[in-house]
């Protein structure tokens, strides 16, 4: 089994609001959430009642964010494995070059992204870390980055490709150089997969990639606006 503390990977998005993502954090009692247009993801420092109308009193007319927990409604739960790459493993040298993306490449990633998740990566999720793509015939093609920062691991996500170009190892290349980057940082390398998706994680266990915990993720919702029609 790869080594991923579970007091911190049990509620991975609340210690990284509290600490590497502080920056990015908007908290309310003992509730906190990154901005509606950086990821949809928040959390509470307990599963108390107190703690759930902290949190709805940050969301929005309508919005919908993702926690970790179980739910009282299963349909809204999403069963996720948390993967590390073991510390046996060295990543290979890179195999193509990669173009380090920036914030006015954000747009392209949005449409990239939306095509294999759609909703997940928003306008500003790149100011989480780093991201690398690849390019052909000035289209962004591939893509992948860093997303939740805690202190010693970087989680490794929005790994995608346009589905005309699948199949060529634009994926690995880019988690090996994000991995080849956490390894001169001193960070453990991990990364959050659907359960059900059983295609990235075939892939990425012959990478070396370990199951560390299963998670579920939990949405939570706030009331749709009220109409102003009489």
């Amino acid at each position: 089994m790869a080594g991923l503390p579970e007091n911190l990977f049990k509620n991975p998005w609340w210690h990284a609001l509290q600490t590497r993502h502080r920056h990015l954090a908007i908290s309310a009692g003992d509730a906190c959430r990154y901005p509606g247009d950086v990821v949809p993801f928040a959390a509470v420092k307990t599963p108390e009642p107190a703690a759930l109308q902290h949190l709805r009193s940050l969301l929005a007319p309508g919005e919908s964010v993702w926690i970790a927990g179980k739910g009282p409604v299963p349909e809204a739960d999403l069963e996720c494995l948390q993967m590390a790459l073991a510390e046996d493993i060295t990543p290979p040298q890179p195999d193509r070059e990669l173009i380090p993306l920036t914030v006015a490449d954000a747009p392209e990633m949005v449409a990239l992204t939306t095509l294999a998740f759609p909703g997940y990566f928003r306008i500003r999720t790149i100011e989480m870390g780093q991201y690398y793509g690849v390019r052909s015939g000035g289209q962004l093609i591939a893509m992948g980055g860093e997303r939740l920062a805690l202190d010693g691991y970087t989680e490794i996500s929005a790994v995608c490709t346009h589905p005309d170009h699948r199949g060529k190892g634009y994926a690995q290349s880019i988690m090996w150089q994000l991995a080849r980057k956490h390894r001169r940082e001193g960070q453990v390398s991990w990364l959050h997969v659907g359960a059900a998706n059983h295609y990235a994680i075939k892939m990425y266990r012959r990478m070396g990639f370990q199951v560390a915990h299963e998670v579920t993720l939990h949405q939570i919702s706030a009331p749709p606006p009220i109409s102003s029609e009489t």
